[in-house]
């Protein structure tokens, strides 16, 4: 299914790449949670192409909790750096990820 202009895309299942992603931004979004996880591990995504890109992803923390996070990747001419942009706590896995 093609994606819309600014619109998300589909959900996929998260890769090696989406874990590395996961990896980068864990110590912010502990930080924004007040709390440190001993489990972190993505699980699915979608993303959206704005002026670099949009993950949104579905991470699994532990128990049956997951959190939904908003990471912005800026484009590599601009130095490609990642950045938490929001979180969303107290998510299930059976959550659908949407734009936040």
């Amino acid at each position: 299914m093609p994606m819309k202009c600014g619109g998300t895309s589909p959900p996929a299942e998260a890769d090696e790449k989406i874990q590395k992603i996961c990896d980068i931004v864990k110590p912010h979004a502990e930080q924004k949670a007040g709390k440190t996880y001993d489990v972190f591990t993505a699980k699915s995504y979608s993303t959206q192409v704005v002026s670099g890109r949009n993950y949104f992803i579905k991470v699994h923390v532990g128990g049956d909790d997951h959190v939904h996070l908003r990471v912005y990747e800026k484009l590599p001419c601009n130095g490609g750096e990642i950045a938490l942009s929001d979180m969303q706590q107290s998510k299930s896995h059976h959550d659908p990820i949407e734009y936040f």
